[in-house]
């Protein structure tokens, strides 16, 4: 498995997770809760925009793993 495939995998983790996590901010009718999911979802969010950095990174420094 190349460094490529193991950064796409980790990027669609963390997307599922902040999907996940954005869902139960929905679907609880608890405040507190409702904000502690939202917050952990940007920081998900925010967690998929620096590894989508760090893939163009390493796929314009390394071809190879395109």
């Amino acid at each position: 498995m190349t460094v490529g495939t193991q950064i796409q995998q980790a990027i669609a983790s963390v997307q599922s997770a902040a999907a996940s996590l954005k869902s139960f901010s929905l679907e609880t009718q608890d405040v507190q809760a409702k904000h502690t999911f939202e917050e952990l979802a940007k920081t998900l969010d925010n967690a998929v925009n620096t590894l989508q950095q760090r893939q163009k990174y390493i796929e314009s420094h390394e071809p190879q793993y395109k």
